[in-house]
């Protein structure tokens, strides 16, 4: 779709439009950019379930506030782990009165004030830090006996 405006306006458009939908939890706007912001938000959406920072800052960038990527990632996704896709319903509702322009509601298909978040793992290594890797061969040396010398005989 191109909803004649030129390709950063479109782009800047979608963007808003999703980062709105993610605010708000729902959206109330013209049929055709209702399921363009779909498609683009149920896409956010798969990117940000993977926990990793490469997927967290394409997030950031896709949409127009930090504020609304970091509620996507930190509060909306963990709710939504149950569900592969299908995440948004259109729902049509009056023509709009100047132009007769078909409108349509937005919404998460589950309630998500209703949903516990559900654990996420973390798909980077939960291995030690450097400092506590180094206090843990200390404390090994510490505890391990030392070899008694050899006695020195002149």
């Amino acid at each position: 779709m191109k909803f004649h405006r030129q390709r950063d306006q479109r782009r800047a458009l979608i963007k808003s439009l999703a980062d709105s939908l993610i605010l708000n939890e729902s959206l109330k706007t013209s049929l055709p950019k209702a399921k363009a912001v779909v498609s683009y938000t149920e896409k956010l959406i798969t990117k940000a379930k993977t926990t990793n920072l490469a997927s967290r800052r394409q997030v950031i960038q896709a949409l127009a506030s930090k504020e609304a990527a970091h509620k996507l990632v930190e509060e909306l996704t963990p709710k939504l782990t149950a569900r592969n896709s299908g995440y948004f319903r259109i729902s049509k509702s009056a023509l709009r009165r100047g132009d007769a322009t078909q409108l349509a509601e937005v919404k998460f298909v589950d309630d998500l004030r209703k949903i516990k978040p559900a654990k996420q793992e973390q798909t980077a290594s939960p291995g030690k830090s450097k400092a506590e890797k180094a206090a843990d061969i200390t404390a090994k040396k510490a505890k391990t006996p030392t070899k008694a010398k050899a006695k020195v005989r002149s």
